[in-house]
């Protein structure tokens, strides 16, 4: 591997911030994998897990303009310090609730949409935080893969680990485990030394700034687009996730392992995906291989979704999710490198938006679709839409290209 997968790790607030978060997001999936089986076993209902993906991430849709405006506006990282703490509070709280055994699900649905609110100021403030992280401006996109490559590690290791605790443990600990990682990400950010907070005026009021932040996107056809495409994908395709379930419990006959180990497979192709894009050398067409990543996502998808011999199904969710984390990195990629830095915090509000507000939409349509035609038809038909998705995409990249082109300019 090349040491250039490694540049971003120069910046000593970078690694402290990497090393802090690693550990937290190993709790954040035990508690997301826990959540998922705890509802499905006590409702055995695919509708009843897309609304709870839906009240983990709507809030995030709704409050991610305000997340955006208060990057812009405030201390990013007094910001950051803040959602950490409400964060731990909130899997404080999720622990007690299944610890003490007397609990209803919408007492968890309704904890899953505390934290989708809390994540609505969080990813606004982290993203644009990264950017001050990284001293050299240039480890910007090696910065942002190797986040990509944390959040897959921890999701490959976290979901497996929820397993073994939730067969031999019991749900309580996967809670109790992700309360306690907080420490770790809590602990970084205040050892760190970034520049002092230089506060700009704001003549404008929320709302002016949230319409300067739209109008922005509007006229920089490049973010626009990503946008627009990251919003189609989280709509329609990602929600596959929230089935995985029914394949560990109901297509290949498993046991909480069962759905752990498939969770940690594709959470492994997804790793892949982003230490291939650290790898990747300055230079390179991030659109292009932004298109050929959504056709390995669909690709992926579609072959998944009818396999029902266990290891090969298991190879096609690795495919998925390299696909998947490779298109999802690229968009934040080209979106964190073309942004103006005062439209930065806005900027990443819409991206969130696009990202965490599509899919709770979608994990409704998802799940309610699941019910009237099956599961197996339903990833098949999120498969051939990400297939759609990126051919849209090369026909756009062709045409962007043939505008450039002195040839296509007629006397």
């Amino acid at each position: 591997m090349d040491i250039s997968t490694f540049n971003a790790f120069k910046s000593r607030n970078y690694r402290l911030y990497f090393t802090g978060q690693s550990v937290s997001l190993i709790g954040t999936w035990m508690q997301k994998t826990a959540v998922s089986w705890v509802i499905y076993e006590k409702t055995h209902s695919n509708f009843m897990l897309g609304l709870t993906l839906f009240a983990s991430l709507f809030p995030s849709f709704v409050f991610s303009f305000l997340g955006g405006v208060a990057a812009d506006r405030y201390n990013r990282y007094k910001l950051l310090l803040l959602t950490q703490v409400a964060s731990m509070l909130q899997a404080v709280l999720l622990t007690l609730l299944i610890f003490f055994k007397d609990y209803s699900v919408w007492e968890i649905i309704a904890l899953s949409a505390m934290l989708g609110i809390i994540n609505a100021f969080d990813v606004p403030a982290r993203q644009s935080l990264v950017y001050e992280m990284v001293e050299n401006k240039a480890d910007l996109p090696n910065a942002l893969a190797l986040n990509s490559s944390m959040v897959n590690l921890s999701r490959l290791i976290g979901p497996g680990l929820a397993g073994l605790a939730l067969e031999k443990f019991g749900e309580d600990i996967c809670f109790g485990l992700n309360a306690f990682s907080f420490i770790a990400v809590i602990g970084s950010l205040l050892m760190m030394r970034l520049p002092k907070f230089i506060a700009t005026p704001h003549p404008k009021n929320i709302f002016g700034e949230l319409k300067e932040g739209f109008q922005y996107i509007r006229k920089t056809p490049s973010i626009f687009y990503v946008l627009l495409m990251l919003a189609l994908i989280s709509l329609f395709v990602l929600p596959f996730s929230t089935l995985i379930p029914v394949y560990a419990k109901d297509i290949f006959k498993g046991t909480a392992s069962t759905f752990g180990v498939i969770d940690s497979v594709i959470g492994l192709g997804a790793f892949s995906g982003a230490i291939f894009l650290a790898s990747l050398k300055p230079g390179r067409n991030l659109r292009r291989i932004l298109a050929i990543s959504t056709l390995v996502f669909g690709a992926g998808l579609v072959l998944f979704s009818h396999s029902t011999y266990y290891p090969v199904a298991l190879v096609f969710a690795a495919i998925s999710g390299f696909g998947m984390m490779s298109q999802i990195t690229i968009s934040n990629t080209l979106i964190q490198t073309t942004v103006d830095p005062a439209m930065r915090g806005r900027v990443i509000s819409f991206y969130a938006m696009a990202f965490f507000g599509m899919q709770p939409l979608g994990g409704l349509l998802i799940g309610t679709l699941s019910q009237l035609i099956g599961t197996p038809d339903t990833v098949m038909i999120q498969g051939f839409i990400a297939l759609l998705i990126g051919f849209l995409l090369f026909r756009f990249l062709r045409k962007a290209k043939e505008k450039r082109s002195p040839s296509s300019i007629t006397n």
